[in-house]
């Protein structure tokens, strides 16, 4: 009767000294004797024609890599030609001496010129824009003051800068539609960096029974929500609120008269007694 141990020893056709009748054997680790306990052999490497102490580090530092070790034959990882790879991948790219790209220098003129034109055109499609406001803009871009003025002779030599026609505009808007007193407009239009004596001529045509009008009309508004205060509190609180849409203290003295009478219909303003 055959046994386990006689079929595992048995003869039987081999293939390069491996019986076929038998599990594939389990390839040793590099180090790990095999063979009979007692022979202390250990596996002899492949044949090659590298010397053998190559071969001996080629194994130590294999094996250090997979305990972790950190000893220079292991520091292959460590090159920074690798580390570059591992950072690229991870998408925080590193600066390495191999990957230094040389500084492409200062921006030409030409090139400023071109991103003068794209900023201001930018900035007119949103509002418009003073000569003084376009140069702050400009300025702030890191672009040089010779290209700054000639953009800005430019931008007025076609009509794209027109102070002029940007106070008589702020003055129709913030007049009528605002309802601002002609001191706020004049802070207004000083603010956007206008000329002063462009700021007068705007204003040259201002009426002041217009400014009177739009004055008491204010008020009258004003003076819906000032119902159930004393005489004093109300003046007081119309007089601030007047004066801080940029009325002179005459137009808002007449139009506080006319919101707060003294008794009489006062037109529709509120009536002390």
């Amino acid at each position: 009767m055959t046994t386990r141990d006689d079929d595992a020893t048995g003869a039987g056709p081999a293939v390069d000294g491996v019986d076929s009748g038998r599990l594939a054997p389990v390839t040793p680790l590099f180090g790990v004797a095999t063979g009979s306990s007692t022979s202390g052999e250990r596996v002899a490497p492949a044949a090659s024609d590298a010397p053998s102490h190559d071969f001996e580090a080629v194994l130590t530092a294999i094996s250090a890599h997979w305990v972790g070790d950190a000893s220079p034959l292991a520091s292959e990882a460590d090159h920074p030609s690798a580390r570059g790879s591992r950072a690229g991948a991870a998408g925080r790219p590193k600066a390495t001496g191999f990957d230094d790209q040389p500084d492409d220098g200062p921006e030409d003129l030409d090139a400023q010129k071109r991103r003068a034109e794209n900023v201001s055109l930018h900035a007119l499609s949103r509002r418009g824009v003073s000569s003084h406001e376009m140069e702050k803009l400009l300025l702030s871009r890191d672009l040089d003051e010779s290209v700054v003025a000639d953009e800005i002779a430019r931008l007025e030599r076609v009509g794209l800068l027109d102070d002029s026609e940007l106070a008589a505009t702020l003055v129709r808007s913030k007049q009528e539609r605002k309802g601002l007193g002609r001191g706020a407009v004049t802070s207004e239009l000083r603010a956007r960096g206008i000329d002063p004596s462009i700021i007068d001529e705007a204003l040259s045509d201002t009426d002041d029974d217009e400014e009177q009008e739009r004055a008491d009309e204010w008020a009258r508004k004003r003076a819906g929500s000032l119902r159930g205060l004393d005489r004093e509190t109300a003046e007081r609180r119309l007089n601030g609120y007047l004066m801080r849409r940029g009325y002179r203290s005459e137009v808002v003295r007449r139009a506080i008269e006319k919101a707060l009478p003294r008794g009489g219909s006062g037109r529709g303003g509120v009536r002390f007694e």
